[in-house]
């Protein structure tokens, strides 16, 4: 009779008894994903409000119309390039992010470093042109509760005011409803944004102490860096939902 021992009848060792833990995952790691999940969420009720208010109204206002400007450059006759330029700026941070952790992977303090100054910097370019652009839509009349024609009175007037950023009907209350939602959820995304950036320099005022080479590893780059990732994937849907659709 063989004694040989079959693979799965031999005593893996173990905290399950059951070899390698499907969840050996670090806690903050874990903590981290829970957090994104949860955010997730919040962005995710703002934008199908969004889109809930838009289909339901008659009309809404024309996004090429709104933002065909860039700053500073052109008042008119430049449709998306401003926010374009945006989101081209935020995307690059996150590559520069992947390649943080990627370096904190071979424990190379240098490059962790250059990598992290070119994240902070993306994330500062992409929020100081957010304020630029929130700068401009307020000198049109765009703002919290405002829209170009609010205090005018008379239904002609209020169309005049109107109607650069409608490409059919006309409507008030949608122009209303878009000021109030585009300055809340691309503030609420600025804000995350703005968070990112404090984290990030905290990182790497941490890997210029040392901190990660006593450590051993680089760890806080990563999860710092899903939270970068995540805020980069959910302005993909901002600028979907309020420039493209």
């Amino acid at each position: 009779m063989s004694t040989t021992v079959s693979q799965l009848d031999k005593v893996k060792d173990g905290p399950w008894n059951g070899g390698k833990s499907p969840w050996n995952l670090e806690y903050g790691k874990i903590m981290m994903w829970f957090f994104l999940v949860s955010d997730a969420f919040t962005f995710s009720a703002f934008l199908i409000y969004y889109g809930a208010q838009k289909f339901a109204q008659p009309t809404w206002i024309d996004a090429d119309k709104v933002f065909q400007s860039i700053p500073g450059i052109a008042e008119s006759g430049q449709p998306l390039v401003f926010v374009g330029i945006m989101t081209f700026i935020l995307i690059m941070s996150s590559v520069t992010m992947v390649l943080a952790v990627e370096a904190g992977h071979r424990n190379s303090k240098h490059e962790v470093v250059k990598w992290m100054l070119w994240t902070i910097l993306g994330g500062l370019l992409f929020v100081g042109c957010q304020a630029i652009e929130w700068t401009h839509l307020h000198h049109q009349g765009f703002w919290f509760g405002r829209n170009p024609a609010t205090g005018l009175e008379g239904d002609l007037a209020i169309a005049e005011a109107l109607r650069p950023y409608f490409t059919n009907d006309i409507s008030y209350t949608a122009a209303l409803q878009f000021s109030n939602l585009f300055f809340t959820i691309t503030g609420f995304h600025g804000f995350h944004v703005s968070i990112g950036i404090l984290l990030n320099i905290i990182i790497l005022s941490m890997t210029l102490n040392n901190t990660f080479e006593r450590r051993g590893t680089y760890l806080m780059v990563e999860k710092v860096g899903l939270y970068w990732h995540f805020v980069d994937l959910v302005w993909v849907f901002v600028f979907t939902f309020f420039y493209l659709i």
